[in-house]
């Protein structure tokens, strides 16, 4: 239920997603998740959102999202500056940053800053409100507001006071960021731990509208703007298929909420305020099928996939696995008005959902385009309406991603990074440091660059997951059920080295036609999970 956004952007800066071996340019918007790695260039500043957690980095900074869960956001730092704002920390809720000389947990709401040196040998905790915890090497120490350390060493730690540093213009950015969070209006009418609320303020106006409550309306967008139509589709796991949008506001109207047209313009409609929004990567349905297809020659057709935005009442129906209750949270928390959310979600033929928006604002690429993560705005099909008739309602497209699309941006060389090593601290007196429980040495994806030649040691309080199944693997074993990320038994067995194996969720709607694997009966309409 939990993302981080790549929301600010200043000079260069490349990415390297979890599983794959190329460095991409950095883009706004992008979804970040456990295992992705942001590194910036000299003067470059970029900033990572995740609910009620804000991450800054300053120029020269290799930062990895170690791990990103519903309670977890755990953060690796090889070197550079980083701040991080906790702005609430709920109970049960935990922020680590890792560095090559001891584990940091942030306890409090508050403000910290950490420097790195760039040999590992040195880093500086200084927290300007709140209360931290240093762990390794045999430590565990408490940093209270108002004080700063250095930490030095690796297996024995040495934990030593310093004066607090002057601000300087990072920490100045930083706080004026903080504070345009703060008083954003938006916030009165949004969940705080939705990313990129804050934007909205620039970029449109709120107002109350009788059926749905607030409604927020975009200002300058293109003429016969639609939503879901100006951006593209990239590739991001667990979730699979994941909608990315051009405008530097467009990130929480596109994950969170539902749009609704009203009167002659869209709107974005948000959910319930909620202590915890639950994010999905494009609250849309599908169309595909075997009669939605383009002419391309005498005899020829190519396959498209068509895609609308749900309405503020219609039910989402996830295209990746999921479990427990987040069928039902994942739509009560983003739709209004609605007294009994099963009504919405117990359905048993999906032909039986009068979707508002079908047939007003269905937008289609080429299967091509949209497997390559390509401008939609740049390869849109104009559909006749037999087409669109034609078309139904899948639960996915069935449309294996292609390592492009799993990028925010075009292929860079590899910056000057480490390669890395995470190892869980020991906090028994030995004061040794061991290999993370099931993980041993991980290393990332890049290779060592040669004027970096040894990696380094983060030191986790936290055991780091197992390492991501390489996007090539998982590619190769989507083959049987296109376009449909694999579910966590699946990742497990390769993981281990054993094949895949079969999907065992069964999806709603059900798939016409070849899409469902050989052997799989057709599946009963969902039940509400318990």
């Amino acid at each position: 239920t939990r993302v981080a956004r790549l929301s600010y952007l200043k000079g260069k800066a490349s990415f390297l997603r979890a599983g794959v071996d190329q460095w991409s340019e950095a883009t706004l918007n992008f979804p970040v998740t456990t295992g992705d790695r942001l590194y910036t260039e000299k003067d470059a500043r970029a900033e990572l959102q995740g609910g009620s957690y804000t991450a800054r980095l300053a120029g020269s900074t290799d930062l990895t999202v170690t791990n990103l869960t519903d309670q977890l956001m755990q953060l690796g730092l090889e070197q550079g500056t980083l701040r991080v704002s906790v702005h609430q920390l709920t109970a049960g809720d935990t922020v680590e940053v890792d560095t090559p000389n001891g584990a940091l947990t942030l306890l409090e709401q508050g403000s910290y800053r950490v420097d790195s040196d760039p040999d590992g040998n040195r880093t500086t905790v200084s927290v300007d409100s709140g209360r931290l915890e240093i762990t390794g090497g045999g430590v565990s120490q408490t940093l209270q507001l108002g004080h700063a350390a250095r930490l030095t060493g690796h297996d024995s730690i040495q934990v030593e006071s310093v004066p607090m540093p002057s601000p300087d213009s990072f920490d100045k950015w930083s706080e004026e960021r903080d504070r345009q969070r703060a008083s954003s209006k938006s916030s009165k009418y949004v969940s705080g731990g939705m990313p990129g609320y804050d934007d909205l303020d620039a970029h449109g106006h709120w107002d109350e509208v009788a059926d749905y409550g607030p409604v927020w309306y975009p200002a300058d967008v293109a003429v016969g703007w639609v939503p879901y139509r100006f951006g593209h589709w990239v590739w991001v796991g667990p979730w699979g298929w994941t909608w990315v949008e051009d405008e530097p506001w467009g990130f929480c109207p596109f994950h969170y909420g539902r749009w609704a047209y009203i009167g002659t313009a869209w709107g974005w409609v948000p959910g319930p305020i909620v202590p915890a929004p639950v994010y999905a990567p494009a609250f849309v349905a599908f169309l595909g099928g075997s009669g939605f297809s383009i002419s391309v020659g005498v005899g020829a057709g190519a396959g498209l996939v068509g895609w609308f935005p749900l309405g503020p009442r219609e039910p989402f129906f996830p295209w990746y696995h999921y479990s427990g209750d987040y069928l039902r949270v994942v739509n009560i928390t983003n739709v209004r008005n609605v007294t009994n959310i099963t009504n919405i979600t117990n359905i048993t033929n999906i032909n039986n959902v009068h979707y508002a928006y079908r047939n007003i604002a269905t937008t289609a690429v080429r299967s091509e385009a949209f497997s390559n993560g390509r401008s939609v705005a740049h390869e849109m099909v104009q559909l006749k309406p037999e087409q669109l008739a034609k078309a139904q309602v899948i639960p996915h497209p069935g449309v294996n991603p292609t390592a492009r699309s799993t990028m925010p941006g075009r292929p860079v060389p590899a910056p000057p990074v480490r390669a890395q090593r995470l190892a869980t601290a020991n906090r028994s007196p030995a004061g040794s440091v061991r290999p993370a429980p099931g993980s041993g040495t991980r290393i990332s994806p890049s290779a060592p660059n040669p004027s970096r030649p040894n990696p380094s040691r983060l030191i986790t309080r936290t055991p780091p997951p197992p390492p991501k199944v390489p996007f090539v693997q998982e590619r190769q074993a989507m083959l049987d059920h296109p376009g449909r990320a694999l579910e966590p038994q699946q990742m497990e067995n390769m993981r281990l080295g054993r094949p895949a194996g079969p999907m065992l969720d069964r999806e709603f709607p059900p798939h016409m036609g070849p899409m469902r694997p050989v052997g799989m009966p057709p599946p009963p309409p969902p039940r509400r999970r318990r």
